[in-house]
């Protein structure tokens, strides 16, 4: 069985040979296991050169040393830190000496787990650091970062502060009725409801537009056989990803392409062409054109403008999904640009900047720059969920005077937006109310 109170270790460094490999140990056993492997215990935050030692005495492998006593660390634990040679053998030997000296193995996120136990991190702070690993933009990576360093987290305390606020208000009004006053017609409160609501269609955009930075935007690329859709995946990746040839039905497989626009990481999905008389196996290709439709956040109909039986858009396509005419080939033919179609030429790029407008709009992005931080979709679903609380409080309130509803619904988002952080626990509102409050004729 393991324990939160275990030491542990791990490879900081991801597998394969390099220049430098990173161990890492955190727990109460630090101090001793680095006594015993570096001979003392090296200075707190000194970059220190020692040889490491197995629990034989033999020498493991010699680089530098950091000591981080608890709680000034990332985990809050005392941490050391073996910076030695990069390859595979020596990271196994020293992380094996380590666990021979009382330690374990760290489980995946243990680190960053410990770092929230303790209170270094909140919840969105430790998962912004899988979000700043895996990055597939430079504005995402921004993002991410930002979130690490609290930005998301401060603006879901602040609207939190806000409801706590009106809890307040409103539980002055439910607790003291024999005042003159009314608290539940008060102009200030009305004030304070309204700003809340539009923080919370503040926060849940730029949350949105945070999910979209870091799952990014899959667009599935569809039409008849020889429409250009290959042409199109190849144009907008910038690469010959796809086989392109004159022969109807080359594309067989599902191809995927990551491609960025102003920050917005685009998952691009080429397909085989939709038709109706298929051999054997580019029936097996539209099936799995048709699946990768089920997950599609946006369409792209490739359409031949020099085909004059173009045809209409399929009428198999999912519902809910927008779906974006592109008439390729203009280079060939005089096309109509009034009615909305985006009207392009893969072959020599003439329309590109109006495809790349049109994903950009119809994912709704807007590069927040330095203002963007990540979040995922959990995140989104508390803060629905908060706000849909606090909707159903301020509708009782305005139709029915109902301040004990409007309380409950008020708890129970904030409840809703402790959950996105992990803050979810007790307030001591009587306190509040009246050291903030002024209660009197």
């Amino acid at each position: 069985m393991t324990s939160d109170a275990d030491t542990i270790v791990a490879a900081a460094t991801p597998p394969g040979s390099g220049g430098v490999g990173v161990v890492r140990i955190s727990g109460d056993r630090t101090e001793q296991i680095a006594r015993r492997m570096l001979g003392s215990l090296p200075e707190p935050r000194t970059a220190t050169y020692r040889n490491f030692r197995n629990a034989d005495g033999d020498i493991v492998d010699s680089g530098i040393a950091l000591y981080f006593p608890a709680p000034a660390s990332f985990t809050g634990e005392s941490v050391l830190e073996l910076q030695g040679h990069g390859g595979p053998l020596v990271i196994a030997l020293l992380v094996d000496a380590v666990t021979a000296l009382g330690a374990r193995q760290a489980a995946p996120g243990e680190f960053s787990k410990r770092a929230y136990l303790n209170d270094k991190l909140d919840l969105v702070q430790a998962e912004a650091i899988a979000d700043l690993i895996g990055s597939g933009t430079a504005q995402a990576a921004r993002a991410a970062l930002r979130s690490l360093s609290g930005a998301f987290s401060t603006a879901v305390d602040a609207l939190a502060e806000q409801l706590v606020r009106l809890r307040m208000h409103v539980e002055a009004a439910i607790d003291f009725p024999e005042e003159e006053i009314d608290f539940l017609s008060d102009e200030k409160l009305a004030r304070r409801v309204e700003e809340c609501g539009e923080a919370f269609a503040t926060l849940l955009a730029g949350a949105r537009q945070g999910r979209m930075l870091r799952d990014g935007y899959q667009v599935v690329i569809v039409g008849k056989p020889n429409a250009g859709k290959s042409s199109l995946l190849n144009l907008l990746s910038g690469q010959e990803a796809a086989i392109v040839t004159e022969v109807a039905g080359t594309t067989r497989d599902i191809l995927r392409e990551q491609i960025d626009i102003d920050g917005l990481g685009v998952e691009l999905v080429d397909t085989a062409g939709l038709r109706n008389d298929p051999d054997r196996i580019e029936r097996e290709g539209i099936r799995r054109a048709r699946k990768a439709l089920e997950s599609a956040d946006a369409v792209l109909w490739i359409q031949d403008a020099s085909d004059p039986d173009r045809g209409d858009i399929d009428e198999d396509l999912p519902d809910g999904v927008p779906v974006t005419v592109v008439r390729n080939k203009i280079d060939l033919v005089d096309v109509d640009r009034t009615d909305g179609a985006v009207c392009l030429s893969a072959k020599t790029g003439e329309g590109l900047d109006d495809l790349r407008r049109r994903i950009r709009e119809l994912a709704g992005y807007e590069n927040q720059g330095e203002g963007a931080f990540t979040a995922r979709r959990r995140h989104l679903e508390a803060l629905r969920k908060a706000r849909q609380h606090f909707n159903t409080g301020r509708d009782a309130l305005r139709q029915s005077r109902a301040g004990e509803l409007f309380a409950e619904e008020l708890r129970l988002s904030q409840q809703a937006l402790g959950e996105i952080t992990g803050a979810v626990s007790s307030d001591e509102l009587l306190g509040r109310i009246f050291s903030e409050f002024c209660i009197g004729k």
